[in-house]
């Protein structure tokens, strides 16, 4: 399990480094190898990263304008250099991080495994102003507690 915990956070970096460089092709680099991963475990923590953002970003809390203002701003900025930016999965993965999940009962199309994983690293890069490191080990601490309160 450690090694496993090892590879996904490497992805993630190599995925959120090569969004703050601007860097497509390093991106979708990193992006293959995380969707080759547990899309559940990696989709939990990159969540739970957003989730600290947002929470370090907003201290007070998000709102509607708050999130209109971040998906443009992200996918305006990611844009130029990564054509493939899709805001609908911004949308839902942000949602996901903010715990809003659609009704089952909706027909809500979900973003393909392959678009979480070159979106989210945009995401995550664009609110980051400093290292990714405390962001994911504050996180998988927090799974790795809830898992053995379970």
């Amino acid at each position: 399990m450690h090694q496993v915990v090892k590879q996904m956070a490497a992805a993630i970096e190599a995925g959120v480094a090569a969004a703050r460089a601007e860097d497509a092709e390093r991106l979708r680099e990193a992006a293959a190898q995380l969707s080759k991963l547990d899309g559940a475990q990696t989709g939990k923590v990159m969540g739970g990263v957003l989730r600290l953002l947002l929470e370090r970003g907003h201290p007070d809390g998000v709102d509607g304008d708050d999130i209109r203002d971040l998906l443009q701003d992200c996918t305006r900025d990611a844009a130029h250099w990564l054509p493939e930016t899709d805001p609908h999965t911004l949308l839902v993965v942000l949602a996901g991080a903010l715990g809003i999940h659609p009704d089952e009962h909706e027909e809500v199309a979900r973003p393909s495994p392959e678009s979480i994983a070159l979106n989210t690293p945009v995401l995550i890069a664009h609110l980051l102003t400093g290292r990714l490191e405390p962001y994911l080990v504050t996180t998988l601490a927090d799974i790795a507690r809830s898992e053995l309160m379970d």
